[in-house]
């Protein structure tokens, strides 16, 4: 299994925001997240408009600084670098859509799969970890097919970085998503609000 950055065995996926809910309680729930332990997290709020982003993405970087952990925007490279994040979460499409990494060696690049394709070109481009899903059923993406654990394997087998098993994750699932060759897991429920112990 490779371990060439120093990883948790966690990753945390934030919610969508509540489009009723101010900022502020959704960073007050980021915080329980980090007060028990989480030390990865992706700021992954699709339905803010770029200010509004923009602006969630300073809070959280303030908030994960206080708990020495990274932070990930699933954004553009311009706004992570204009916030000054740890770096970015490709999804399957802005990954299959680079011919190179996205950013330089001391930012981190993570990228989501879902099928050979994609883990052999998140390989090729040099990405720092990324996430296989979904590995079981969730409540987040109901119509997206379960890979399940024997095909989580074969995909997680083909990668040459640290590999996050994500959907239907939780802490009860983490050693079986280690012994089919996670690294650890992605979650959004599991771990908003909860943390990682």
């Amino acid at each position: 299994m490779p371990t060439s950055i120093d990883l948790p065995k966690t990753y945390l996926v934030t919610p969508e925001p509540s489009a009723d809910q101010p900022l502020t309680a959704f960073i007050e729930q980021l915080e329980r997240a980090l007060d028990n332990g989480v030390r990865l997290v992706q700021l992954r709020a699709k339905t803010l408009a770029t200010p509004q982003y923009v602006e969630l993405s300073r809070l959280a970087l303030t908030v994960c600084r206080r708990y020495e952990a990274r932070l990930l925007l699933n954004a553009s490279i311009d706004i992570a670098q204009a916030v000054g994040s740890d770096g970015i979460h490709l999804t399957s499409t802005r990954l299959m859509a680079c011919t190179a990494r996205p950013l330089p060696a001391d930012w981190l690049v993570s990228a989501a799969c879902h099928d050979a394709a994609q883990v052999l070109h998140a390989n090729r481009i040099g990405v720092d970890l990324l996430t296989i899903s979904p590995v079981l059923p969730t409540a987040t993406h109901t119509t997206a097919t379960p890979l399940g654990w024997p095909r989580f394997r074969e995909l997680a087998a083909l990668a040459e970085v640290p590999v996050f098993a994500l959907g239907g994750m939780s802490m009860e699932t983490l050693d079986q998503a280690r012994d089919a060759g996670a690294h650890g897991i992605a979650a959004i429920r599991a771990l908003w609000g909860k943390g990682a112990h």
